[in-house]
């Protein structure tokens, strides 16, 4: 369960870094540093010396420190340095003298303020692993001139923490009979960009044997974004595409493995999203994203069918419902399966998706079911919206799901559809959270909002001028879509620009909406 929170923290991190989250990561950094009993001695101390105070970060330091006798050096620009560190890996084999390599680079990019940045004290948590995949037991390592033991009370340990607080520095473990693949910043353990020298054949061995479930699916997570950026060069030269044998048989490896988390599972079958590779492109293709990570979804789909049913089958439950870790990870995994049967558009599965919405015992089932149908158009889709929508009507955050979940929708042209649930008596233009599903989730479907006609952005310009005289503070949190225009080719630029500047030009345009559109368009 901790490996998946540390799996959702990560694409936060990575998306919004905030005050809030950066400093939960720091003290969890505290917590792998000095372990479970030193954190709690720490937190004895912090309270004895600072109970009804108030107090500082420095406060909480000193704590930690004092409460273990521990060198933390630098550790206190965690606090006084803006941004991400980006830290590169370098590793070498040394078959004569039995040792493997680490050397670590580290730099934080320049921010407003603060253009020179200081070496930052890193926690890299790491094992290696043989040929066979299994860990190999660690004794010993030479760092700054010095052999150090890692074992534990004379035992060997199979993962260690790397304290990296220099720009350079090496770490070289000794007494290594084979070539390893390193497994590097085990559990999450810090906050930063890694860069390493690992091949994709590293990778799809690490998807397969490690230990670490976060960077067994850090690696899955690598490798489709790999494939997929490969895969959308390919479809803008009108390439066939053709999806590797190697990561099918990953996916297929751990789904066949029943000793694994089942959210652990779910999660690792779960391929990045379309804005995350977009984010990546140095100009972004809504509609090539679209296409590809919709071609390997399939093929997927295709490919593992077997597999998925099983999935479906064995984690099903008639049962009450009941809010616990298992019977959430026993839902997420079956609702993943299903969605992805779903894809292929066969009426076999599409039966399928429609026993389990009938069947299901509780909302969550339910509108997973109602979430893997609604992907493709059709009669059975209406008929589920429709039915949705006549048991939860009485629920407004159930009936805000449902807004969204059409809005979010990738199928073509759906726009129009939007625009018609503009007048579902159960829509408010008036009413913020009704805003943010229905027009916020359209925003968030890549393919409809930057739609290469500009229906996407004509409909989001009309809808902000409509609520900016309603309520301003929902109108700009709207147009802030707009904020990354330039991102996209230039085509749509000019059209989501012509929209910046139509709402721009309204006689009596809030403060809200004009501080929001003049900054995106001078972006």
């Amino acid at each position: 369960m901790l490996d998946m929170i540390l799996i959702w923290g990560l694409h936060q991190l990575q998306r919004a870094v905030t005050v809030y989250e950066k400093g939960a990561e720091v003290v969890r950094m505290y917590k792998t540093l000095l372990g479970s009993q030193g954190f709690r001695k720490g937190m004895d101390l912090y309270f004895k010396r600072h109970d009804g105070q108030a107090v500082t970060c420095e406060d909480f330091f000193a704590a930690m420190r004092d409460a273990n006798d521990a060198d933390f050096a630098n550790f206190l620009l965690w606090y006084s340095q803006a941004g991400t560190p980006r830290v590169k890996v370098t590793s070498s084999y040394n078959a004569e003298t039995r040792t493997f390599s680490l050397k670590f680079s580290q730099e934080v990019p320049p921010t407003p303020g603060q253009p020179v940045k200081e070496p930052m004290f890193i926690p890299v948590t790491v094992g290696l692993l043989d040929s066979t995949g299994k860990d190999i037991p660690l004794s010993s390592l030479y760092h700054n001139g010095l052999l150090q033991s890692v074992a534990s009370n004379e035992q060997p340990v199979y993962t260690t923490i790397l304290r990296v607080t220099k720009k350079e520095e090496e770490f070289v473990f000794s007494d290594i009979s084979e070539r390893p693949v390193p497994s590097l910043l085990r559990g999450y353990s810090a906050p930063v960009r890694l860069e390493s020298d690992l091949t994709d054949s590293d990778l799809f061995f690490l998807l397969a044997h490690d230990s670490d479930e976060f960077n067994r699916w850090e690696a899955g997570q690598v490798l489709a974004r790999k494939l997929m950026l490969s895969l959308v060069a390919d479809f803008q030269q009108n390439k066939p595409l053709v999806l590797i044998p190697n990561f099918v048989q990953g996916l297929r490896s751990i789904l066949s493995d029943s000793s694994l988390d089942k959210e652990f599972v779910a999660k690792a079958i779960t391929l990045p999203g379309e804005g995350e590779i977009m984010d990546m492109m140095e100009v972004a293709d809504p509609d090539a994203v679209h296409a590809v990570r919709t071609f390997i979804r399939k093929q997927l789909a295709l490919e593992l069918k077997a597999e998925l049913l099983t999935t479906v089958e064995k984690n099903r439950s008639s049962e009450d419902y009941v809010f616990d870790n298992s019977n959430m990870a026993r839902r997420a995994l079956k609702n993943v399966a299903l969605a992805y049967l779903a894809s292929l558009e066969d009426s076999k599965y599409t039966e399928l998706a429609l026993h389990e919405y009938r069947t299901a015992t509780n909302m969550t089932e339910q509108f997973a079911a109602l979430a893997a149908i609604v992907q493709n158009p059709g009669e059975t889709r209406d008929y589920v919206l429709a039915d949705f929508f006549s048991k939860w009507q009485h629920d407004f955050l159930v009936v805000n799901k449902w807004f969204a979940l059409q809005a979010m929708s990738d199928i073509s042209g759906n726009v129009e559809n939007v625009k018609s649930l503009l007048n579902h008596p159960a829509f408010d233009l008036r009413n913020p959270n009704k805003v943010y599903s229905l027009i916020g989730g359209f925003c968030g479907s890549p393919v409809n909002f930057h739609a290469k006609d500009g229906s996407g952005y004509k409909f989001l310009g009309e809808i902000v001028l409509q609520l900016d005289k309603l309520n301003p503070q929902v109108a700009s949190r709207m147009v802030s879509a707009f904020s990354r225009w330039r991102r996209y080719d230039e085509t749509r630029q000019n059209l989501a620009k012509a929209q910046l500047e139509k709402i721009m030009s309204t006689n009596g345009l809030s403060e809200n909406v004009f501080e929001i559109a003049s900054k995106s368009l001078a972006a």
